[in-house]
């Protein structure tokens, strides 16, 4: 009986010590994968800091991160208050910069098209926000392209699809193509992309920061904190609104993602399943060839063939719009037609749309598309398309496997720690309209 328990433990030992030793060689295929992927940049290169660590999220020079300024864009980027120069008097206070980009969306606004001013609803997770069946459908507040989410943009040195707004980075010579008035002439203020749209933007999506409004919403001795160096006539503004939502928009990194939990040395964060996936990621997909760095986007403009907006599914959509063709919406160079910036892949399954018109709605559909590599966009011309959209040959079981990696393993279960618990004003966020409010049992 001894002699028989004695060899039962011994098997037991000898098994954990097979399986230990295949987890390592798993662990040392994923770090081989990624230490020659990209330039053999390796792990170091993917990894996102503490999102308190200042000194290691990339920043604007001209906007340096401080804890006060930080605070401040946390509450002004969910603050309804300053939506007060809307198109509808009845609708002012009831929407904000949150209300398309919102930590339940993985800071997408989880709808086909993002929805401020003219929209009514959250629903549970920002799904059932809908458009005001009372107000004039042409005056509504929507989103041309898809939303683009608010997380990881710390890594990008230019904003939205069609990389418009920064005067730095990949618009660095471009002034010829920066206008005298509209949110694109921001860029002339010299800052890069997260500052640039933050400033813009304010004024795009109908909100006014001034001193009057500061002081009426409880945030005149938040703004002095944040900005102690600029001019009391100048301190109150739309432009240091601006700075202080970049800087706190900075700081929203997807760190607690089991990958990021891997990168560090936790080498049970991530299943077997999904280390596969990641192998196959960084080599056979080559997905690194466009997805890289630490938050897995790039500042490359890519023609993959993808729709645009299904104009049945969304309000005020213009099929002349040139912000359909891409980054040539802004260089007005046809050989940008068709090609748009490469977007983050962390926290996808927040929000299920995919693709600058959301004709995807799974991460296993997009990955099928890339996998066969055949365009659903005949408007886009053959020698558009990116050179890295090409047939990857995955067989069934590796989409899963990389599908699980994408999905799971770059899924950040607790991004609520970017909310406010409340708002100075005391008014409801992200969304202040009366159905929003019952939805969020809000006040």
């Amino acid at each position: 009986m001894k002699t028989d328990l004695l060899q039962l433990c011994i098997l037991l030992i000898v098994l954990m010590m097979s399986c230990t030793n295949e987890n390592n060689t798993l662990d040392n295929d994923v770090r081989f994968a990624i230490n020659t992927a990209y330039n053999s940049k390796g792990l170091s290169y993917y990894t996102m800091p503490s999102s308190s660590d200042f000194s290691r999220i990339p920043q604007d020079p001209k906007n340096p991160l401080s804890a006060a300024k930080v605070d401040l864009g946390k509450l002004l980027f969910h603050e309804t208050g300053f939506g007060t120069i809307g198109e509808f008097s009845d609708m002012a206070q009831t929407y904000s910069c949150a209300s398309c980009h919102h930590a339940d969306g993985g800071f997408q606004a989880n709808l086909v098209q993002g929805i401020g001013e003219g929209g009514i609803g959250y629903g549970i997770e920002g799904e059932g926000r809908q458009i005001d069946l009372f107000v004039a459908m042409s005056k509504v507040d929507v989103q041309p392209l898809r939303t683009p989410s608010a997380m990881n943009v710390a890594y990008q040195t230019n904003l939205l699809w069609n990389g418009q707004f920064g005067a730095t980075g990949t618009n660095e010579n471009t002034e010829h193509l920066w206008p005298d008035e509209g949110p694109i002439s921001v860029n002339k203020l010299g800052f890069e992309g997260v500052e640039t749209q933050a400033i813009a933007g304010l004024e795009v999506h109908r909100h006014q920061v001034d001193e009057t409004s500061v002081e009426s919403l409880g945030y005149k001795e938040l703004f002095d904190r944040a900005f102690p160096d600029w001019q009391d006539d100048e301190r109150y503004s739309n432009i240091t609104a601006g700075l202080a939502i970049a800087a706190y928009e900075r700081t929203i990194l997807s760190n607690e993602a089991p990958f990021q939990r891997w990168i560090r040395g936790q080498s049970a964060a991530i299943t077997e399943a999904q280390k596969e996936g990641a192998i196959l990621f960084f080599t056979k997909a080559n997905c690194n060839a466009c997805h890289n760095g630490a938050s897995l986007a790039s500042m490359e403009f890519h023609a993959i063939g993808l729709n645009d907006f299904n104009d049945s599914e969304v309000a005020n959509f213009d099929p002349a719009d040139p912000s359909r063709k891409g980054r040539s919406s802004f260089t007005k160079d046809r050989d940008d037609d068709y090609k748009f910036k490469v977007p983050q892949l962390y926290n996808l399954k927040d929000s299920p749309f995919y693709g600058h018109g959301a004709s995807f709605h799974s991460v296993r559909e997009i990955i099928e598309y890339k996998n066969e590599a055949q365009k659903e966009n005949t408007r886009v011309r053959n020698s558009q398309l990116s050179p890295e959209f090409r047939p990857l040959k995955l067989t069934e079981e590796e989409i899963d496997q990389l599908t699980d990696f994408v999905e799971n393993a770059l899924y950040d279960p607790n991004l609520h720690r970017y909310t406010p618990a409340a708002l100075p004003s005391g008014l409801c966020f992200p969304n202040n309209d009366w159905m929003s409010r019952e939805n969020l049992r809000c006040n």
